[in-house]
């Protein structure tokens, strides 16, 4: 069976008892008795000198008789009681009265026990040792109270946030230092004062924002403000955000803690991680910008290659028409300049395409020595607003200690964001989109680095692997099929492989890979 410890009494001396009686045979009595037992015994033969000695001894408990010439032991405790300096000193009655009235007039004057005349050694002793025991305990309560009094009063003032207590009324009747340095009013100014008319002051308007501290001291409800306003002593207002729980006693709020804390540099982060989003968003475009001039070229490569042949033809069947008519000696000024006419044109158009083929030509590579997981989480960053546009996740699986690749970043990222923009493109309305779409790196052999992206779509066509990287070519009802010839081309430029293999449960995996930077 469990037994509690019993509390330890604490004994820092001999604890001093004070003797008073007007008898001295009751006198030495009572020093027989307590002699030898570890109490420093002090001695007082009237009320007057017994007040004396209390005072400045402070004993832990006195022996006081009622009976005396002058102030009777009635008075001397009542005394005690009333001063500051005594009033915790315990009193025990010695008195040959015994009437049940005196004892009754005793305790309640402040005595804690009575001792009738003729008393027995055992019981003065057994009473004394009882009381000295209890006065012991009350001295370390008081002590551990103290120090838990103290221990609250740091903690209250270490802590960042402010804290006000409020009466029923509203009125602060507690600010600890943050609270104070927070709002600019001194903890002595805080004090007594209404903490809404404080912080409204007389701008009425301003009396909203604080309404729900009102309705938790009123309702008894707790409350809680995200994003409120609080107002210092200049009357400059700033965010805060703040809790009020009301103190409640018998189902009634006597009161309210608010716990206050000022959000100005959140919100200052909040705002510039927003900006940091928006220029991330911002680089976004101007990366799809880079792709869409890239596709400008891989079109404008494409009309070229087809446009130009027969533009060619033309050109030549306006000479040979020319040589033609100048045979036959057919002297027609009219046909002849329109033979030269198409020769010009056909000429003219080839130069305009040749020119456009030029002003979108992608640049040569800005070759660099890059961390291929940075590189990848960095796409990952890009394509995050995409893929909360389609609910759904993107998952990396990075390898561990990759060397550094040899690529131009922005071309390889671009290869990447289109690739997992056509996963999430191809699972968009699926059973599967929950799943998101896979992207993962590894070493592939000694020489590179491969980054795989997979996806659980509807697949790819049977033709794909003839068609899948050929201009133009598309499975999309609003595509134009030039984002994976981009994407091939690029990683071709860079000495890599962009290929393709079908999901085995569904859906594709795009893989390419990058060469591996030499030391």
């Amino acid at each position: 069976m469990y037994v509690a410890e019993a509390p330890t009494v604490p004994v820092v001396e001999a604890d001093r008892i004070l003797l008073v009686d007007d008898n001295p045979t009751n006198l030495q009595m009572l020093l027989q008795t307590l002699s030898g037992r570890g109490y420093k015994l002090l001695i007082a033969k009237n009320g007057e000198s017994a007040l004396r000695i209390a005072l400045k001894a402070k004993p832990a408990l006195v022996l006081l008789d009622i009976m005396m010439p002058g102030m009777d032991g009635y008075e001397v405790c009542r005394q005690l009681k009333e001063n500051a300096e005594t009033e915790n000193i315990t009193i025990i009655f010695l008195s040959a009265l015994d009437d049940t009235k005196d004892k009754v007039r005793g305790l309640e004057s402040g005595a804690v026990d009575y001792i009738s005349k003729p008393f027995q050694a055992e019981e003065v002793i057994a009473r004394v040792e009882t009381q000295l025991k209890i006065h012991r305990l009350e001295r370390a309560l008081s002590e551990r109270n103290r120090q838990l009094e103290q221990d609250k009063e740091r903690i209250l003032e270490s802590m960042n946030e402010g804290i006000f207590g409020l009466d029923n009324q509203g009125y602060i009747t507690f600010a600890n230092h943050a609270a104070a340095m927070m709002t600019g009013w001194s903890i002595d100014e805080l004090d007594g004062c209404n903490l809404i008319g404080l912080m409204v002051g007389g701008g009425g308007e301003n009396a909203q924002t604080l309404a729900p501290i009102q309705v938790a001291i009123n309702k008894g409800v707790a409350k809680s403000v995200e994003d409120g306003t609080f107002w210092h002593k200049d009357r400059t207002p700033f965010p805060a955000s703040y809790s009020c729980t009301p103190i409640m006693e018998d189902g009634e709020a006597t009161g309210a803690v608010v716990v206050f804390k000022d959000i100005t540099e959140k919100k200052r982060q909040k705002e510039a991680l927003q900006r940091a989003l928006d220029e991330l968003d911002a680089q976004k475009e101007k990366l799809t910008h880079v792709s869409r001039l890239s596709t400008m070229g891989e079109m404008a490569a494409g009309f070229a290659h087809e446009v130009n042949q027969p533009l060619t033809a033309i050109s030549n069947y306006a000479q040979v028409a020319r040589r033609m008519l100048a045979r036959l000696e057919i002297k027609d000024e009219c046909i002849s300049e329109a033979m030269v006419k198409i020769n010009n044109q056909a000429r003219r158009a080839g130069d305009i395409i040749s020119r456009i083929r030029s002003f979108v030509k992608k640049p040569d590579h800005v070759l660099g020595r890059v961390d291929p997981n940075k590189l990848i989480s960095d796409t990952y960053k890009l394509a995050e607003v995409d893929a909360r546009n389609n609910n759904m996740e993107i998952h990396l699986e990075l390898g561990e200690a990759l060397p550094k690749v040899k690529v131009d970043p922005v071309q390889i990222q671009q290869v990447a964001l289109n690739l997992i923009r056509n996963g999430m493109e191809a699972m968009r309305g699926l059973e599967t989109s929950p799943i998101g779409v896979k992207v993962t790196t590894r070493m592939e052999g000694e020489a590179f680095v491969k980054v795989s992206v997979i996806d659980r779509g509807y697949g790819l066509a049977e033709d794909a692997e003839e068609k899948l990287f050929t201009p133009f070519y598309t499975t999309k009802q609003d595509g134009m099929g030039i984002g994976l010839s981009v994407c091939h081309s690029i990683i071709q430029s860079h000495g890599g492989r962009l290929n393709f293999q079908r999901h085995p449960e569904g859906g594709t995996i795009f893989e390419f890979t990058m060469p591996v930077a030499a030391d």
